[in-house]
C-alpha cells in the first residue's frame, strides 16, 4: 500500500524543479497520485477495508485542492501535469 523509498526518490527526479526540490506541487501530486494508485488496486482485493478507504478519499481530496492551486498559479504547468501524470481535465 506505501510506496518504497526508491520509489519515491524517482518521482522526485522526475518532477522536481530544480535540484532537491520536494515541496512544489508537481512532486506533492506525483507522489499521492502513485499512493493513490497504489491503494486503488489494494481494495481490488480488500472491498470492506474501510479504513483505508477513508485515507483514500482524503488523499484524492490532497491531490485535487495541489492541482487547484497549480491551476490558478501557473496553468501551463498545471496542463504540463496532467498530461505527463495521465490525469482527465
Amino acid at each position: 500500500m506505501t510506496i518504497t523509498a526508491e520509489r519515491k526518490t524517482e518521482l522526485v527526479k522526475e518532477h522536481s524543479r530544480a535540484e532537491g526540490d520536494t515541496g512544489s506541487p508537481e512532486v506533492q501530486v506525483s507522489i499521492l497520485t502513485e499512493r493513490i494508485k497504489n491503494l486503488t488496486e489494494h481494495f481490488k482485493t480488500h472491498k470492506k477495508d474501510n479504513h483505508s478507504r477513508r485515507g483514500l478519499l482524503m488523499m484524492v481530496n490532497k491531490r485535487r485542492t495541489l492541482l487547484d492551486y497549480l491551476r490558478h498559479k501557473d496553468g501551463q504547468r498545471y496542463l504540463d501535469l496532467i498530461a505527463k501524470l495521465g490525469l482527465r481535465k
